[in-house]
């Protein structure tokens, strides 16, 4: 199985030349440690930042260069700041070309649920309502099961939803899936894991077909 750095690695492999990319809170934000040789891309954060470079070292953090999660975060040469107001019109403007979402759930429709669970405090949906209306390729990093090993790759989410029929593939620590014609199409599968391993920890329904490969990393 993967850990979060090397699904953050896998999502990255997804990156092209040019584009501007939205990393949402959690394993995402470790995309930005992992562009491919050769690639040029400009990350971009709803607190207002475009340009964000990888996670500072040890020592070296900046209390005043956050990302939306309120992590410490470099910048790129060349990167700027500006408000909120303009980092959305960018997003609603769908001048990004990626977004990357963590999640708690998703469905075989593409739905996402990502903001809250009940009964639990929470600040609000934040800037993720206005990524998963405005986005039109949305993958999703997540881990496939819960704590509990129950599939967080579902038929119908259970919790509130964030968007409707969004999500464009999901890379989880057990593989990478894409979302269409209302199933997750099995594309690879993390090094050692099985595709019977797959099919047990996912509910919603799972297309397999031909040979599966194992990402490289």
């Amino acid at each position: 199985m993967l850990n979060k750095n090397q699904i953050a690695q896998r999502i990255a492999q997804e990156l092209q030349n040019n584009w501007y990319v939205n990393l949402g809170i959690g394993i995402p934000t470790l995309v930005a440690n992992y562009i491919p040789e050769g690639i040029n891309v400009e990350f971009q954060s709803e607190n207002g930042v475009l340009g964000m470079g990888p996670f500072p070292f040890e020592g070296e953090e900046d209390a005043d260069l956050i990302n939306a999660g309120k992590q410490t975060i470099t910048t790129m040469p060349g990167a700027v700041f500006f408000d909120s107001a303009t980092s959305f019109a960018m997003i609603r403007g769908q001048h990004v070309q990626l977004t990357v979402l963590g999640a708690m759930e998703v469905s075989e429709n593409g739905d996402i649920a990502n903001w809250k669970i009940p009964g639990k405090m929470v600040k609000g949906m934040g800037g993720a309502m206005d990524l998963v209306a405005s986005a039109e390729n949305i993958i999703v990093a997540m881990m496939h099961t819960n704590k509990k090993g129950e599939s967080k790759i579902l038929k119908n989410c259970t919790l509130p939803l964030t968007g409707v029929g969004c999500v464009k593939k999901v890379v989880t620590n057990l593989c990478v899936m894409e979302i269409k014609n209302g199933a997750f199409y099995l594309l690879e599968r993390a090094p050692d894991v099985s595709i019977e391993e797959i099919k047990n920890a996912t509910e919603g329904k799972l297309i397999v077909e031909g040979d599966i490969p194992e990402m490289r990393l």
